[in-house]
């Protein structure tokens, strides 16, 4: 009688799991439909609005403020990582497009577009290899945009413009003299450094310790004009 008790609660247990199973799977294949760049090609909710350059790439779009920025990534990055800072420059009144190309037909496609829609200025922000791209788009087009804000950029350029420039590092990272050279060097008179302590690079910066310190520093320089 014990063991005719136990095989009904076993069977009961079996079905019980197959059917906590199933519909395990069922929610995880609703969840990843939902994720950005699937095939339904729409972004998570709360993330930008996914946009085409023509031949230029796809970007990321944000707000419709009356100045403009464009966000290019580091390496290890993609336009989804501007999110959280995205976010902030368009709710202090900017239209805000993030680059998946480095190109410079990717980032001259983006500004572009914020200039024919009526933006006052449009500013370029590039992080590491993002910085990289856009100053060496700007040694060739120095007038291109209005002001440039760099994370951890790893070479000197010449030939930029004279737009405000601001170029933000960690103090211990091995490309911190990049940015001090660069805001000593650059032309105009609104060239400025931020070195930040720690070693963050790029991006990375927005992750630590000196997250605040590092957007507060982006949104007053974007605020300026």
């Amino acid at each position: 009688m014990r063991s005719t008790t136990q095989r009904p609660a076993s069977r009961l247990s079996r079905t019980t799991l197959v059917a906590v199973v199933v519909a395990a799977l069922l929610v995880l294949a609703a969840c990843g439909a939902d994720e950005p760049g699937e095939a339904d090609g729409t972004a998570a909710e709360g993330s930008g609005e996914r946009i085409s350059l023509v031949d230029d790439g796809d970007a990321l779009r944000w707000g419709d403020g009356s100045y403009g920025v464009v966000l290019a990534h580091g390496a290890a990055f993609d336009a989804a990582s501007w999110q959280d800072q995205a976010v902030a420059i368009a709710d202090q009144g900017a239209s805000v497009i993030a680059v998946e190309d480095l190109t410079p037909e990717a980032m001259t496609a983006a500004v572009d577009l914020l200039r024919d829609e009526g933006a006052e200025s449009v500013a370029l922000v590039g992080g590491s290899a993002g910085a990289d791209a856009a100053l060496r788009l700007l040694s060739d087009e120095p007038d291109l945009v209005d002001q440039l804000v760099t994370l951890s950029v790893n070479s000197v350029v010449d030939g930029l413009g004279d737009q405000p420039k601001l170029f933000i590092a960690s103090e211990e990272e091995p490309v911190a003299d990049v940015s001090v050279e660069l805001a000593e060097t650059a032309p105009g008179d609104d060239n400025e450094v931020l070195l930040l302590p720690g070693a963050d690079h790029a991006q990375n910066i927005f992750d630590g310790e000196q997250a605040e310190a590092a957007l507060t520093a982006l949104l007053e320089r974007l605020d300026r004009g």
